[in-house]
């Protein structure tokens, strides 16, 4: 029986960058989706079967934000955003929607191909460590839990919801209190060392998961900021 193919949706309405999308993504062994307008992109992607989705910021039909946060807010696969903007504003945007990572137009297909298999490889690794039959070990501070053999996180025993790159994140911090890493080492770590991303990525989702778990998101005691060298979590 052939080996089912990991399937991309692309929700792209320039047809040549979606063409060229599809072309070096289907030669490394993906089968490829492709909308061209936002409305059926989003009814495809929650219909689900897709391994990672590629989204375009500007759509017609309905902008690539608010598929986002719909998405996000239903389904927990990779999304990648994929822009011509350079605002950092913009970028931020689609982080705190919810996408994983973007990528900026022009860019590079090769480039593209490995971070959609790198991300995908990622969230394949942490799905099936979550699925494994074992004795559930807990990171336990009283007011936060992480359960890392069912990936729940509580917060004074009320479950909090994350995206899998907010627990990795969560997880690889708490794990280590006290320690201070940098941002391109928290990035290295969450992302991979093979990726090709902006280090403001490291600080949105850093914002995201204070707004989950902090009391005062914009005061933390427990996810703090060390200027000049990075983050650090105390208990």
């Amino acid at each position: 029986m052939p080996e089912t193919k990991p399937k991309i949706l692309i929700i792209e309405d320039d047809r040549e960058i979606a063409a060229i999308e599809k072309d070096f993504l289907e030669i490394n062994g993906f089968e490829v989706v492709i909308c061209h307008d936002g409305m059926e992109g989003q009814k495809q992607a929650l219909a689900g079967g897709f391994a990672l989705i590629l989204l375009d910021l500007m759509l017609p039909g309905r902008d690539g934000m608010a598929i986002c946060r719909e998405i996000r807010d239903k389904i927990d696969i990779p999304i990648l955003m994929v822009t011509a903007r350079m605002e950092d504003n913009e970028k931020i945007r689609g982080l705190g929607f919810g996408a994983d990572d973007y990528v900026v137009k022009p860019f590079s297909p090769t480039e593209l191909v490995a971070r959609v298999k790198s991300h995908i490889a990622r969230y394949v690794r942490l799905t099936r460590n979550s699925g494994q039959a074992q004795k559930p070990d807990e990171v336990d501070f009283g007011w936060l839990r992480i359960n890392n053999g069912t990936h729940q996180v509580f917060v004074n025993e009320i479950e909090v919801t994350l995206t899998h790159k907010e627990y990795e994140l969560l997880s690889f911090l708490a794990s280590n209190p006290e320690m201070v890493f940098s941002k391109e080492k928290i990035y290295d770590k969450i992302w991979g060392e093979d990726m090709y991303g902006d280090l403001k990525t490291v600080a949105v989702h850093i914002n995201r998961l204070r707004e989950k778990i902090e009391k005062n998101p914009s005061d933390p005691v427990h996810i703090q900021t060390v200027w000049g060298a990075g983050y650090r979590f105390l208990q």
